[in-house]
């Protein structure tokens, strides 16, 4: 791998190519002092204070009582100084202004990810974000994003550098009725389109076996209409959601290998499919029995109790044993 493949897989690189078949996006440079914002842990966590009075929480409850625990007793001047939460109103101006005009919700996302991982904190569960504090509170809250801001040219043979000269934030919009099920991603090799994967393999849906091979015919075809010309490597990934209209809207691009997941397949797989010349092949979750480990719970895993005797530690064992008696039925073989 490369470091230009890297960087070709940069939202702000690829979208103004692709934006006519993609959904609608707005991106912003990051000044240099949000970014240490984002990687600075040498202190308490604070959100960055709002020039327009938004809340990260907007319906949590005050109670004053609490608050009195954190606040600094005056004569203190150099903590209050050291505690005061950083501030970056050019930058919030313009995402609220951006957020208005995407029709007042988005998901956010940097260079090359988004905070998947710390949607559980956020008061919907999901990267659902209005204000410039929660889009703060998701960046803020994720440890994938330091892939991005530290490590995105570790896997690169030719790396030169350790991060990107810049850094930006896309602002996508928010669709309320995005269907996770009909998310894939897609395989190339050698500008060949080799494989497609379910990309949500947490779950099991029943609809994807009636629409497996619409969804393949559909996908080939946007493909080789719209993105194997104009996309300049010649391996990678890239994830597509397909619309109940059957229209493929381009989601983002992935590096061939290295810290991309190949979800339902092996990358040894897909590089011997590319080198045999096998036909595509569209991989999906084909019964409950194919989910892939992944418990799916409103907070990570870290900071479940799974110690003996504890909900969770019955709810696990109850789950292995129902997986164990789905592999030993007749279904399960079939």
């Amino acid at each position: 791998m490369k470091q230009e493949d890297v960087n070709r897989c940069q939202i702000q690189e690829w979208y103004p190519k692709f934006k006519s078949v993609s959904i609608r996006t707005f991106i912003h440079e990051l000044p240099e002092s949000f970014v240490r914002y984002l990687l600075d842990d040498s202190g308490p966590f604070l959100l960055p204070a709002s020039i327009s009075n938004e809340d990260a929480f907007p319906n949590r409850i005050h109670n004053p009582e609490e608050e009195e625990d954190y606040q600094v007793s005056e004569g203190s001047g150099d903590e209050a100084e050291a505690l005061s939460a950083p501030c970056f109103p050019e930058l919030e101006l313009k995402i609220k202004e951006s957020i208005e005009t995407l029709g007042g919700a988005i998901f956010p996302k940097l260079n090359w990810s988004a905070p998947k991982d710390s949607a559980w904190i956020s008061t919907s569960g999901t990267l659902r974000c209005t204000t410039f504090s929660e889009i703060a509170l998701l960046l803020r809250s994720s440890d994938s994003l330091i892939h991005d801001l530290c490590h995105a040219y570790d896997s690169c043979s030719d790396k030169t550098m350790s991060r990107p000269p810049k850094f930006f934030l896309a602002l996508r919009k928010w669709y309320p009725r995005f269907q996770p099920e009909m998310e894939f991603r897609c395989f190339v090799k050698g500008q060949k389109l080799v494989g497609i994967s379910q990309r949500e393999v947490t779950t099991f849906y029943p609809v994807l076996r009636e629409k497996k091979n619409n969804v393949e015919a559909l996908v080939k075809e946007f493909f080789n209409d719209n993105v194997r010309v104009k996309f300049e490597s010649d391996d990678y990934t890239f994830d597509v959601y397909v619309t109940e209209d059957e229209r493929v809207k381009l989601l983002d691009f992935n590096p061939w290998g290295a810290f991309t997941l190949p979800l339902l397949f092996t990358w040894e797989e897909l590089e011997q499919k590319a080198r045999e010349g096998d036909d595509l092949e569209l991989r999906i979750v084909g019964s409950r029995c194919g989910v892939r480990p992944g418990l799916k719970t409103a907070v990570p895993y870290d900071y479940l109790d799974v110690g003996a005797g504890s909900g969770w530690d019955q709810f696990l064992r109850n789950a292995s044993e129902e997986l164990q008696q789905q592999t030993k039925s007749p279904e399960a073989g079939a």
